[in-house]
């Protein structure tokens, strides 16, 4: 079972695991050891919300704009996505950790989305945590998806498109069954959302860091907690009306 989140600790935290490449490029090392640094980092940040009760964890791995990379660059991505699944995976099942893919996975190798997909099975009934990897994702992308699915839906005959709102929309969006995010943090000193978890983020906390992802541990992350522990959330009411309970 998941642990009972803390007070004023975020159900759902995403994160942009962004500074990897310039990380590297400050110890004169090519942009993949950058990457291959961020892999501390992101077992940092699983170890970080299983310690504090954090129900899902969202990271944006790989974007559908980062395929304008470099082509050497995205294959060396490609080469670590595969060596991450072989590693990691065991460990993570260990911790009751259960593992998400999503985005457009068809875009990728067949090898590749067959170990994404032998993952999200094997680890299909944990409930200590929810890892969700977005890779090949975009926020816009994932809106049109809902349209879509729903649009076939009332095709089907399943419901009118009257009754279509946002509720029923929420359903066929990805991560429709996990909390709505909270926090969102990106790293790495950029002050942007960059198509990340658009419908989801509506009413999230946003904290932009200027630490480079690869230096990110867990005393970063409890600072961006007491950050967030801070803040009033008020969902449209008056700060008296938050008071009151």
């Amino acid at each position: 079972m998941a642990a009972r989140p803390e007070a004023g600790v975020p159900r759902h935290l995403a994160i942009v695991m962004d500074g990897n490449g310039r990380w590297a490029k400050q110890r004169l090392r090519p942009r993949t050891f950058g990457h291959h640094a961020g892999q501390k980092a992101v077992r940092e940040a699983v170890e970080f919300c299983l310690r504090r009760g954090i129900a899902s964890l969202t990271l944006f791995a790989f974007s559908s704009e980062n395929w304008r990379r470099p082509p050497t660059e995205v294959s060396a991505l490609m080469e670590l996505f595969l060596k991450a699944l072989d590693k990691e995976v065991d460990e993570l099942h260990g911790n009751g950790v259960r593992i998400r893919f999503v985005g457009d996975l068809d875009a990728f190798a067949p090898e590749l989305s067959a170990r994404m997909h032998a993952a999200m099975e094997r680890t299909a009934a944990n409930t200590a945590l929810d890892m969700n990897v977005a890779v090949n994702y975009g926020g816009r992308w994932d809106i049109a998806r809902a349209a879509r699915l729903a649009a076939e839906a009332v095709a089907r005959g399943e419901f009118g498109v009257e009754d279509i709102d946002e509720t029923r929309l929420h359903g066929y969006t990805c991560l429709a069954d996990q909390p709505p995010v909270d926090l969102f943090i990106r790293t790495g000193g950029e002050r942007r959302v960059s198509n990340f978890l658009l419908w989801q983020i509506a009413y999230a906390e946003l904290y932009f860091t200027d630490t480079l992802w690869p230096d990110v541990d867990q005393a970063s992350l409890d600072e961006a907690l007491d950050d967030y522990a801070r803040r009033e959330r008020r969902y449209g009411r008056t700060g008296e009306q938050v008071a009151k309970g």
